[in-house]
């Protein structure tokens, strides 16, 4: 499964979204979930952000990641536009990822 997460946060919650992002990532270092690829990127406004992930057995993976839980729990209130989820179907791809 292939999905694409778009969402926006409040301007005054963007560092501590880096803050909790950057503890996610470490987590998922340490506990190395097998079947997930997971990237996250902030666009030009700074506030928005878009993950691409990979999971071979479905979004449960990311139950392996705790501090990715604490993240999921508390984004809410951080957003000023909730994430959004689409499925992404491949076409296509060169050395992608």
């Amino acid at each position: 499964m292939h999905v694409l997460i778009r969402w926006k946060i409040k301007p005054d919650q963007v560092e501590r979204e880096l803050e909790l992002l950057r503890a996610v990532y470490e987590d998922m270092h340490a506990v190395r979930p097998e079947g997930l690829r997971y990237a996250t990127f902030q666009l030009d406004d700074g506030a928005t952000f878009v993950d691409v992930a990979e999971m071979a057995d479905g979004p449960g993976v990311l139950q392996q990641v705790e501090a990715f839980q604490h993240y999921r729990a508390t984004l809410d209130e951080r957003c000023d536009e909730p994430p959004a989820v689409t499925v992404l179907h491949e076409v296509g791809a060169y050395r992608f990822p």
